[in-house]
Protein backbone atom coordinates (compact mmCIF):
# COMPACT_ATOMS: atom_id res chain seq x y z
CA UNK A 1 0.00 0.00 0.00
CA UNK A 2 1.36 3.34 -1.07
CA UNK A 3 -0.03 6.40 0.89
CA UNK A 4 0.75 10.09 1.84
CA UNK A 5 3.20 10.31 4.76
CA UNK A 6 2.45 11.23 8.28
CA UNK A 7 4.68 12.60 11.18
CA UNK A 8 4.19 8.89 13.18
CA UNK A 9 6.05 7.54 10.02
CA UNK A 10 9.30 9.53 10.92
CA UNK A 11 10.85 7.44 13.46
CA UNK A 12 9.98 4.27 12.18
CA UNK A 13 11.80 5.37 8.76
CA UNK A 14 14.90 6.51 10.88
CA UNK A 15 15.09 3.67 13.02
CA UNK A 16 14.98 1.12 10.03
CA UNK A 17 17.52 3.12 8.34
CA UNK A 18 19.34 3.28 11.37
CA UNK A 19 19.24 -0.69 11.90
CA UNK A 20 20.79 -1.12 8.34
CA UNK A 21 23.82 1.45 9.15
CA UNK A 22 22.29 3.86 6.56
CA UNK A 23 23.03 7.37 7.45
CA UNK A 24 19.26 8.88 7.53
CA UNK A 25 18.42 10.76 10.95
CA UNK A 26 15.42 11.74 11.95
CA UNK A 27 15.86 15.43 11.39
CA UNK A 28 15.65 14.34 7.85
CA UNK A 29 11.98 13.06 7.93
CA UNK A 30 11.46 15.76 10.54
CA UNK A 31 12.41 18.36 7.79
CA UNK A 32 9.99 16.49 4.78
CA UNK A 33 6.71 16.81 7.02
CA UNK A 34 7.93 20.27 7.47
CA UNK A 35 8.25 20.58 3.76
CA UNK A 36 5.54 18.54 2.82
CA UNK A 37 3.08 20.84 5.10
CA UNK A 38 4.55 23.62 3.15
CA UNK A 39 3.73 21.97 -0.26
CA UNK A 40 6.60 22.07 -1.16
CA UNK A 41 7.32 18.12 -1.09
CA UNK A 42 4.80 15.40 -1.22
CA UNK A 43 6.42 12.25 0.52
CA UNK A 44 4.79 8.75 -0.34
CA UNK A 45 5.41 6.00 2.38
CA UNK A 46 5.25 2.07 0.81
CA UNK A 47 3.70 -0.44 3.76
CA UNK A 48 3.14 -4.17 3.13
CA UNK A 49 1.47 -5.94 5.77
CA UNK A 50 1.43 -3.20 8.27
CA UNK A 51 5.53 -2.65 7.82
CA UNK A 52 7.29 -0.16 6.63
CA UNK A 53 8.69 -1.10 3.16
CA UNK A 54 10.10 2.73 1.67
CA UNK A 55 9.60 6.06 0.25
CA UNK A 56 10.03 8.13 -2.14
CA UNK A 57 9.39 11.95 -2.14
CA UNK A 58 8.77 14.53 -4.98
CA UNK A 59 9.66 18.02 -5.03
CA UNK A 60 7.26 20.76 -6.56
CA UNK A 61 10.47 22.93 -7.45
CA UNK A 62 13.76 21.33 -7.62
CA UNK A 63 16.92 22.69 -6.87
CA UNK A 64 18.34 21.43 -10.71
CA UNK A 65 17.64 24.65 -12.27
CA UNK A 66 16.71 22.93 -15.79
CA UNK A 67 13.90 21.20 -13.88
CA UNK A 68 12.50 24.04 -11.61
CA UNK A 69 12.92 26.71 -14.82
CA UNK A 70 10.77 23.86 -16.69
CA UNK A 71 8.16 23.63 -14.00
CA UNK A 72 9.44 20.07 -14.20
CA UNK A 73 8.54 18.28 -10.94
CA UNK A 74 11.36 15.71 -8.97
CA UNK A 75 10.91 12.47 -7.79
CA UNK A 76 13.85 12.12 -5.07
CA UNK A 77 15.07 9.96 -2.42
CA UNK A 78 13.68 6.66 -3.33
CA UNK A 79 14.37 4.11 -0.77
CA UNK A 80 13.24 0.57 -0.17
CA UNK A 81 14.39 -1.48 2.60
CA UNK A 82 16.75 -4.83 1.04
CA UNK A 83 13.85 -7.14 3.02
CA UNK A 84 11.24 -5.42 0.43
CA UNK A 85 12.76 -5.46 -2.96
CA UNK A 86 11.61 -7.46 -5.90
CA UNK A 87 8.39 -7.07 -5.12
CA UNK A 88 7.64 -4.00 -6.79
CA UNK A 89 7.62 -1.39 -3.91
CA UNK A 90 9.68 0.85 -5.72
CA UNK A 91 7.76 0.19 -8.87
CA UNK A 92 4.38 0.92 -6.72
CA UNK A 93 6.05 4.42 -5.25
CA UNK A 94 6.83 5.55 -8.82
CA UNK A 95 3.28 4.84 -9.88
CA UNK A 96 1.85 7.26 -7.17
CA UNK A 97 4.52 9.61 -8.03
CA UNK A 98 4.00 9.97 -11.43
CA UNK A 99 -0.33 10.13 -10.60
CA UNK A 100 0.84 13.16 -8.27
CA UNK A 101 3.35 14.70 -11.03
CA UNK A 102 0.68 14.19 -13.54
CA UNK A 103 -1.58 16.20 -11.72
CA UNK A 104 0.39 19.26 -12.22
CA UNK A 105 3.04 18.96 -15.28
CA UNK A 106 3.07 17.00 -17.99
CA UNK A 107 6.64 15.71 -17.65
CA UNK A 108 8.11 14.23 -14.69
CA UNK A 109 12.18 14.14 -13.85
CA UNK A 110 14.42 12.04 -12.02
CA UNK A 111 18.23 12.16 -10.88
CA UNK A 112 19.65 9.17 -10.94
CA UNK A 113 23.05 8.32 -9.21
CA UNK A 114 25.61 6.91 -11.47
CA UNK A 115 27.43 4.41 -9.21
CA UNK A 116 27.17 0.78 -9.75
CA UNK A 117 24.89 0.51 -6.89
CA UNK A 118 22.16 2.63 -8.47
CA UNK A 119 22.03 0.35 -11.23
CA UNK A 120 18.45 -1.49 -9.95
CA UNK A 121 17.15 2.10 -10.36
CA UNK A 122 18.36 2.74 -13.42
CA UNK A 123 17.19 0.18 -15.06
CA UNK A 124 13.91 0.81 -13.75
CA UNK A 125 13.30 4.21 -15.08
CA UNK A 126 14.22 3.04 -18.61
CA UNK A 127 12.19 0.44 -18.12
CA UNK A 128 8.92 3.25 -16.76
CA UNK A 129 10.09 5.12 -20.86
CA UNK A 130 12.88 7.65 -18.52
CA UNK A 131 15.53 9.35 -20.88
CA UNK A 132 18.30 11.22 -20.31
CA UNK A 133 17.64 15.31 -20.41
CA UNK A 134 20.56 15.60 -22.54
CA UNK A 135 22.70 18.13 -20.62
CA UNK A 136 24.99 15.38 -19.41
CA UNK A 137 26.23 14.43 -15.69
CA UNK A 138 26.03 16.40 -12.68
CA UNK A 139 27.72 16.82 -9.42
CA UNK A 140 25.37 18.84 -6.71
CA UNK A 141 23.19 19.84 -9.77
CA UNK A 142 26.01 21.76 -11.36
CA UNK A 143 26.27 20.21 -15.16
CA UNK A 144 30.03 18.41 -15.46
CA UNK A 145 32.79 20.09 -17.78
CA UNK A 146 34.30 18.63 -20.64
CA UNK A 147 38.00 17.26 -18.66
CA UNK A 148 36.83 17.42 -15.29
CA UNK A 149 37.76 14.78 -13.01
CA UNK A 150 34.52 14.31 -10.67
CA UNK A 151 33.96 11.99 -7.44
CA UNK A 152 31.83 9.20 -8.04
CA UNK A 153 29.46 9.52 -5.60
CA UNK A 154 25.71 10.05 -4.69
CA UNK A 155 26.45 13.57 -6.25
CA UNK A 156 27.38 12.17 -9.41
CA UNK A 157 23.82 12.64 -11.12
CA UNK A 158 22.33 12.06 -14.47
CA UNK A 159 19.11 13.86 -15.11
CA UNK A 160 16.02 12.12 -17.07
CA UNK A 161 12.80 12.81 -17.58
CA UNK A 162 9.67 11.02 -18.81
CA UNK A 163 6.43 12.58 -20.46
CA UNK A 164 3.33 11.69 -18.47
CA UNK A 165 0.38 13.43 -20.77
CA UNK A 166 0.47 15.49 -23.89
Amino acid sequence: MVRPFVAADAPVIAGAFTALGWHKPLSQYEEYLRQQDAGTRAVLVATIDGHFAGYLTVVWAPEYAPFRDAGIPEAQDLNVLPDFRRVRVASKLMDEAERLIGERSAVAGIGVGMDPSYGNAQRMYVRRGYIPDGLGLTTNHRHVQWGEAVTVDDDLVLYVTRRLRD
